[in-house]
């Protein structure tokens, strides 16, 4: 609806009350508040706040709906996307926020490879980026190299203020990735979200402020959002955080299967509810490290000696063969998971429900593999064919008590194999640097966030140069000609580039089909 020369976006979902604060919890603090750079999920939650993107998935349907966009048109070829601006839209230092903001944030930002690289990834076609024109202040068009059947909700990007971010990018993208720090002025944050950072207290809160010119309406034209303040405390552990809620300094908490009986007996007395969401997209899983370069001093990132170990499929499958799924999913989730056997969620639309099926534990099996491949036994030990006695380090983040529980469940595993395995809980921020900037790990358990709309989302994981290719990351100092490409990546690189371009539904679950067979091989 326009009012007063502003094109606003109405809500449909049910009338609230204005003026109430919300204080929820986070494990740890954001490593930014820059969006291109907001590698991990807390980063990424709260610029999702401060920043919004030309389109958003409609949560009653699935669907693509327009945002700072009041409309879209695709044309006939399937390639050519026209955007219209909302008009009378501004950032909330007052500037107005224009299709030249779009235009800077993808021709600029995103096609110029600032920041972690993944939107970029997510966009490139047959190895083409898709052109963007500034047509007029409040028009964009989009041209792709062919058909591209995720390029929509590739729009969902954070658009950045071209007078803020312009000068940033002159410097170059190691300056860029220093700017918007975690110690960064509130007061200087330029934003076009809901919500206006106000205060940032390390290792204690965070604390956010309704944003005075925000474009979304109710049905009867009153401002969004309700809420004047949005707090998050920063609890450092999933204890602390069931704490924090019991006592009242928090309103919501997310809670897993194993806690649901407590809350369950808690919730006759206890003043809050307990809502069912259905399962997660998370998907919880443990990874090698495959990577078998050097770094810039000359040293394997690898230990050789283990390069053999976790390059070697029979090692592998052995070790997928020894966990014992179910036991994690009674014991730490009170039966309340599923055991993970796909590289989609179960509940994805693209899940191959074959490869989900999975397999149970079998340890005999497992150390038939093994001798397939010249392991041995010695005194209970297990030793590789040339006599090395197979041990290794199992990482994960510190306290996230469920993966914390699933490390010691996969180490006693992975003992009664014979393996010795030297399990530790870190601290998000140093997990994160050592899998995708130090590359110094041997194996880790971790979880990233699915989207069950849409398999090309995962492009950056699987296709062997993308920005979050965790079991052979590729610095920026390893994507070289020179570089060696597994064979099943290779394939994992052309399964991606075909399924994003196969615009029929049935088709493209056929070729995800495919890399979930792959990636369990």
């Amino acid at each position: 609806e326009t009012i007063n020369n502003k094109d606003f976006l109405k809500a449909y979902f049910p009338k609230g009350k204005f003026g109430s604060s919300l204080t929820t919890s986070i494990l740890g603090d954001p490593k930014t508040f820059n969006p291109y750079n907001a590698s991990d999920a807390t980063s990424a939650e709260l610029c999702d706040l401060m920043y919004d993107g030309l389109v958003s998935t409609d949560p009653k349907d699935g669907q693509i709906k327009p945002k700072l966009a009041k409309s879209f048109e695709i044309d006939k070829s399937k390639k050519v996307y026209t955007f219209h601006l909302r008009k009378g839209l501004t950032w909330s230092d007052g500037k107005p926020l224009t299709a030249k903001d779009v235009y800077f944030t993808y021709n600029t930002v995103i096609f110029g490879g600032f920041g972690d690289g993944s939107t970029k990834d997510a966009m490139t076609i047959n190895k083409q980026l898709p052109k963007v024109e500034l047509i007029d202040n409040y028009t964009v068009k989009f041209t792709t190299p062919a058909p591209f059947a995720p390029f929509l909700r590739t729009l969902s990007s954070a658009i950045l203020p071209e007078h803020i971010f312009k000068n940033v990018t002159k410097k170059g993208n190691s300056y860029f990735l220093t700017f918007q720090g975690i110690d960064t002025n509130p007061k200087t944050l330029v934003t076009s979200g809901p919500f206006r950072l106000k205060e940032y207290i390390p290792s204690q809160r965070i604390i956010f402020e309704k944003s005075q010119s925000y474009y979304l309406i109710t049905q009867e034209n009153e401002m969004l959002p309700y809420l004047t303040k949005l707090v998050f405390q920063i609890v450092g552990d999933m204890n602390n955080q069931t704490l924090k809620f019991e006592s009242g300094e928090t309103d919501i908490l997310s809670i897993s299967g194993g806690l649901l009986d407590r809350y369950k007996e808690l919730e006759k007395t206890g003043n809050f509810d307990i809502y069912n969401l259905g399962p997660t997209s998370n998907t919880t899983f443990l990874v090698f490290n495959l990577n078998n370069r050097k770094n810039k001093q000359g040293k394997y990132y690898v230990n050789p000696v283990k390069q053999r170990w976790f390059q070697d499929r029979n090692f592998r499958t052995a070790i997928d063969y020894a966990i014992d799924r179910d036991d994690l999913v009674l014991n730490i989730f009170s039966g309340l998971a599923s055991p993970l056997f796909s590289a989609e969620a179960p509940n994805s639309l693209f899940v191959n429900e074959k490869v989900a099926r999975g397999h149970k534990k079998n340890l005999a099996y497992a150390k038939s593999l093994l001798a397939l491949s010249g392991f041995y036994y010695k005194n209970n030990q297990l030793y590789d064919k040339f006599n090395n006695p197979v041990e290794f380090e199992l990482l994960t983040n510190a306290g996230n008590t469920q993966r914390e529980a699933t490390g010691v469940s996969i180490k006693q595993d992975l003992e009664n194999l014979g393996i010795k395995v030297n399990f530790k809980a870190i601290e998000f921020n140093s997990l994160i640097s050592r899998t995708l900037n130090s590359v110094d790990f041997d194996c880790v358990i971790i979880a990233l966030t699915s989207n069950v709309l849409e398999p090309h989302s995962g492009n950056n994981v699987w296709k062997h140069d993308g920005a979050l290719h965790i079991f052979n990351q590729r610095t920026n100092n390893d994507l070289k000609e020179s570089d060696k490409i597994l064979p099943f990546e290779k394939e994992l690189d052309e399964i991606f580039e075909k399924g994003a371009l196969e615009l029929d539904f049935q088709k493209r679950k056929e070729i995800y089909n495919k890399y979930q067979e792959l990636i369990a091989k």
